[in-house]
């Protein structure tokens, strides 16, 4: 799976929408969730939390292993994805479109990639 060329990415594996009135989606790349194998938990910051760019904000469970899931930007949570907790699945399966995760109300972003940059990243 090409990783889209109209979305950011992190070094640690997060993707970041242009932003719609101010308001992003994130979620993970499809490398990351090949890497974590078959995911089976999510945690997600709740609406109204605060995220910081770099920080951790919730957690991914796979079969395989927990992973920290970082925020690419600082802001308010302003909607997470209800059927990626009900079905964990839909992040390996979909992982840039219904396996997004949140979205936040951007004030600032991390150091991020293009498409071209992230594939560099990874050896794609």
């Amino acid at each position: 799976m090409s990783n889209p060329t109209h979305l950011q990415y992190t070094k640690e594996h997060e993707w970041l929408t242009a932003a719609v009135d101010g308001v992003s989606t994130i979620g993970i790349t499809a490398h990351a969730a090949d890497a974590l194998g078959d995911i089976v938990y999510v945690q997600l910051p709740a609406v109204g939390d605060t995220v910081t760019a770099g920080e951790t904000c919730g957690e991914l469970e796979s079969t395989k292993s927990v992973s920290d899931l970082f925020s690419p930007a600082t802001g308010e949570v302003t909607e997470v994805n209800q059927e990626v907790i009900d079905d964990p699945a839909l992040v390996n399966s979909e992982p840039f479109e219904g396996g997004w995760l949140f979205k936040v109300r951007v004030e600032a972003t991390d150091e991020l990639l293009d498409a071209d940059g992230y594939n560099a990243l990874i050896g794609a």
